[in-house]
């Protein structure tokens, strides 16, 4: 399969953003292109696109040229498990799929790229249904100072220690499960 003119131009706009041209990058591409054929999917201008990424790898890169999906937009999530592997929702319509990428031939690092544009996105991955509900959307919260070090932090990351609210970063962590 040869990219057609549209496709190379969204291809050359990830390259951009990205800071080169890579394999990784190849992934996230022909996964956004696969989601957004199979759920009608178009650049998201808020968080009508969901995003929930099992790596934090090269290809999130172009996940966010091509369907507008950002960690600061609150529509790209990390579920880290070390795959190549993409659940998107699309808000709009309720609609879910979570492509996981196929074993890919042994080929030199710098084929891969090529070979992974070469291919019908259809054919790299293995779609399967989401295993977890759509996340809320993005919420605001209130931030207070860390009674320790001064920084103001959101609420949902604040802890109460001993009467005071304190960050992450300045509370003592209590586990006794391992």
């Amino acid at each position: 399969m040869i990219l057609n003119l549209e496709e190379q131009k969204l291809w050359e706009r990830c390259a951009d953003f990205h800071g080169h041209t890579c394999g990784g990058l190849a992934i996230g591409f022909q996964a956004a292109r696969r989601a957004a054929a199979l759920l009608g999917l178009t650049f998201s201008k808020d968080e009508e696109v969901v995003c929930v990424a099992e790596n934090d790898a090269c290809g999130i890169d172009a996940i966010q040229a091509v369907l507008g999906c950002s960690a600061g937009k609150g529509n790209l999530l990390f579920r880290m498990r070390g795959k190549q592997a993409f659940s998107f929702f699309n808000r709009k319509t309720g609609q879910s799929v979570r492509l996981v990428l196929r074993p890919v031939p042994e080929m030199p690092r710098g084929e891969r790229c090529d070979w992974m544009l070469s291919q019908n996105p259809a054919g790299l991955f293995d779609e399967k249904p989401v295993d977890f509900e759509l996340p809320e959307p993005a919420r605001l919260f209130e931030s207070h100072p860390c009674e320790a070090c001064g920084e103001m932090t959101a609420e949902p990351y604040l802890r109460l220690e001993q009467g005071r609210r304190l960050c992450l970063s300045c509370a003592h962590l209590y586990s006794r499960f391992f």
